[in-house]
């Protein structure tokens, strides 16, 4: 059995980490076998590796040997890429084309990313693992395949499993022997050896003498977080090595390559709404809804009371807390004088039947008072509907659009425009 520091040689692995080490073990001990492996990690870490690694060591080694990007390859002609098509399966397949599992016959498939897998091609993949039976895009025939499955993936399949993105039984099925490559940042004392191996490879290529840090650049370098790992790094020490005249990087200059250096544990954001959320969100509307039915209810009634009342004074002691609640700050009612009909007696104010009245605003804050009197009772249902159409105006029938806009799901849309009859 070829040894773990050998296999590094032979593959321009560089690192003396104990988690790399055992990683690179796992795939020299399972590579004579036809085990499944499920290799995970972050993005960056060098994953593509060991595929290569347990197929050179293994009895397919003369075999072909195929990588897979599933993230890169459209939903809807994947599995056409995988299994094959016959002439005439769906538009532009004008003649019989192989897949990669019928052409890597006797080899090895790498699926990078596995986690984007459609769920549909999940099955399928299932299939081929369970029994080594494929049947083409357009085809009913069965066909047959000797072929070795290496994944890997940077999706926490278990979160995957749980949101039903991944299944669960061809979770167990690929990651019979799992293989965990560790992140860049908890490899601290590989990020220097790192960096100089890629110093040197930039030297070469662009015909300049290699750079190197000092050694507070180097304690600044293990410092920092690493999200991109060692894709990331290598882009760094490219980055340096080209625009960098003086070969004596500072801790001063290699902080200006470094986004984010203030934050060595960026935050983690996700992007997904959950059902929980707009079930949130709704619930916030309906109140704010509600406060203004109320507010409005409340303001209808004082609006009445100045109407019918000669003594805006007692109104305004009476009322005081609607007023502030209402306006925010005391209000000087007793500014706002009325003109009276010519008919009335001295103690109270004659409202003609037509409801008409006249009021002098030297402060204009009851300006509005005429409108909300008039104004319809507010139906949460109405402003729901009312809601929805102007959204669905706003994206032109574009549902999803509107849902998103509305903070809904698309189910929950569909309801509501069956029950509107929209």
């Amino acid at each position: 059995m070829e040894s773990v520091q050998a296999t590094k040689q032979r593959f321009g692995i560089i690192g003396n980490d104990p988690k790399l080490n055992r990683g690179i073990e796992k795939a020299i001990q399972v590579a004579p076998t036809d085990i499944s492996v499920l290799v995970t990690g972050e993005s960056g870490v060098g994953k593509e590796s060991i595929p290569k690694i347990i197929h050179s060591l293994s009895h397919r080694k003369h075999g072909k040997y195929i990588a897979v990007n599933c993230g890169a390859i459209p939903e809807g002609t994947i599995d056409s890429e995988l299994f094959g098509h016959e002439k005439g399966a769906f538009t532009g397949a004008t003649q019989t084309r192989s897949g990669y599992f019928e052409v890597a016959d006797g080899g090895t498939i790498f699926l990078d990313e596995v986690g984007e897998l459609p769920l549909t091609t999940q099955v399928r993949l299932l299939r081929v693992l369970e029994n080594g039976e494929f049947i083409k895009v357009g085809s009913s025939k069965v066909q047959k395949t000797n072929v070795r499955i290496v994944a890997a993936t940077n999706v926490n399949m278990f979160e995957a499993i749980k949101k039903e993105k991944f299944r669960e039984d061809l979770y167990y099925r690929l990651s019979t022997i799992e293989i965990l490559l560790p992140p860049l940042r908890e490899r601290k004392g590989d990020i220097h050896l790192l960096f100089r191996k890629f110093a040197s490879d930039f030297a070469l290529k662009y015909k300049m003498p290699t750079i190197r840090l000092s050694d507070e650049a180097v304690l600044l370098l293990e410092k920092y977080h690493w999200s991109g790992n060692i894709r990331q790094l290598r882009n760094i020490a490219e980055q340096v090595s080209v625009l960098e005249q003086n070969r004596l990087i500072s801790p001063q200059v290699l902080q200006g390559y470094l986004p984010n250096i203030g934050s060595n544990l960026p935050a983690v954001v996700s992007s997904n709404k959950s059902d929980s959320d707009f079930s949130n969100e709704r619930e916030i509307l309906y109140k704010v809804l509600f406060d203004m039915k109320s507010d409005l209810n409340d303001l209808k009634k004082l609006t009445m009371e100045l109407m019918q009342s000669g003594n805006s004074q007692q109104v305004q002691k009476d009322n005081e807390s609607l007023i502030q609640k209402i306006y925010g700050d005391p209000v000087e009612v007793d500014k706002v004088t009325y003109e009276e009909p010519v008919n009335h007696t001295p103690e109270i104010l004659q409202i003609p039947s037509s409801q008409e009245y006249t009021i002098k605003k030297e402060d204009d804050k009851y300006h509005f008072a005429e409108e909300i009197q008039e104004e319809e009772t507010l139906s949460l249902q109405d402003k729901e509907l009312e809601l929805i159409k102007k959204s669905l105006e706003r994206h032109k029938g574009k549902r999803k659009a509107a849902a998103e806009e509305l903070g809904i799901s698309e189910r929950t849309l569909y309801r509501k425009i069956k029950q509107y009859n929209l």
